[in-house]
């Protein structure tokens, strides 16, 4: 069975999928990426391959996505290097055929991405605030002393939901404090903070977007019920959540490798390469006055690749082998 790899390195999460030539998911691995993409992306392999030992199988592309997508893609030799936008919306439209718009929410950043006959015509991205992401809510509920997968289900609970100030995840925070010390119960006060953290997204992230059904909700967030539930009485739609809402954008990196393999063979360097020694490091090049912070990148202490300068003289200095 002739199957295509995808691998989404961010800084909070690492996913990996594979999916055989129907585009079915045959194994999802989702790893936190703890500072160490190239350790974390070794981790995940060992773990894939242990879920496909014995099965007939032919890994014949392989693409990256993420905030370590470059790194990545020269570590396990992909097919295909592109960016989260593509990625989750390729992902998107797969699921949900006609889905014109994409809310997704990670552990540290999110992004809204609009499409129109499936091109992608605008998104945007807020990776300033960590209100509404992943790990302040996780935050939020390791405070409040409740798991973070009843965080939704608290929310559901709600009768008369409290405002809390969304805007800024400190201010949300001491407001939440706040209407705690004034006697509301904990499900008011965290369907609130669901209300308050969609509303920021709609102020900010969408603001001046025209978002229209259907609507896909993917991403860690995707998860909490009170999210969904806020999302849908915001925008009065009808909110979609796929079956691999956390691992979109790795889907989406698979599905690209598949289609950039059509008329050659894979660049893939084989499970192997998860026990390989890799290391990095970097100088700065004195060529001109731009002083560029070169990254080179090696494997059992032989120069694999170098990559960060403007003119783009030492990309090209990498091994093939």
């Amino acid at each position: 069975m002739n199957v295509f790899l995808g691998i989404d390195v961010g800084s909070v999460s690492t996913n990996l999928v594979v999916i055989d030539e129907d585009n079915r998911v045959c194994t999802d691995i989702y790893l936190r990426t703890r500072g160490q993409p190239i350790a974390v992306v070794q981790d995940g392999l060992k773990e894939v391959e242990k879920e496909l030992k014995g099965k007939n199988i032919k890994v014949c592309g392989v693409g990256t996505t993420g905030s370590a997508r470059y790194l990545t893609g020269i570590v396990v030799g992909a097919d295909t290097v592109k960016n989260e936008i593509t990625a989750h919306a390729v992902a998107a439209s797969l699921i949900v055929p006609g889905v014109q718009t994409v809310l997704e929410i990670g552990g540290q950043d999110s992004k809204i991405i609009l499409l129109r006959n499936g091109v992608v015509t605008d998104f945007a991205m807020n990776t300033v605030c960590a209100a509404g992401t992943g790990s302040f809510l996780d935050h939020q509920a390791d405070r409040l002393g409740i798991p973070i997968e009843e965080f939704g289900e608290y929310a559901l609970k709600s009768k008369n939901p409290v405002r809390i100030a969304g805007r800024c995840s400190v201010f949300a925070e001491s407001d939440m404090v706040h209407k705690q010390q004034m006697g509301h119960s904990l499900p008011d006060i965290i369907a609130g903070l669901c209300d308050a953290l969609v509303r920021n997204y709609l102020n900010n992230v969408g603001k001046g977007k025209e978002i229209l059904p259907p609507i896909v909700f993917q991403g860690g967030v995707a998860a909490n019920q009170g999210i969904k539930h806020a999302f849908k009485k915001a925008l009065q739609q009808e909110i979609i959540v796929p079956p691999h809402y956390n691992v979109m954008g790795a889907i989406g990196a698979a599905l690209l490798a598949k289609t950039a393999v059509r008329s050659k063979n894979t660049s893939f360097r084989g499970f192997e390469i998860s026990s390989l020694n890799y290391e990095t490091g970097s100088f700065e090049c004195q060529g001109c006055s731009n002083r560029c912070e070169i990254i080179n990148i090696f494997v059992e202490g032989k120069l694999l690749a170098r990559w960060g300068g403007r003119c783009g003289k030492w990309d090209n200095l990498r091994e093939t082998g």
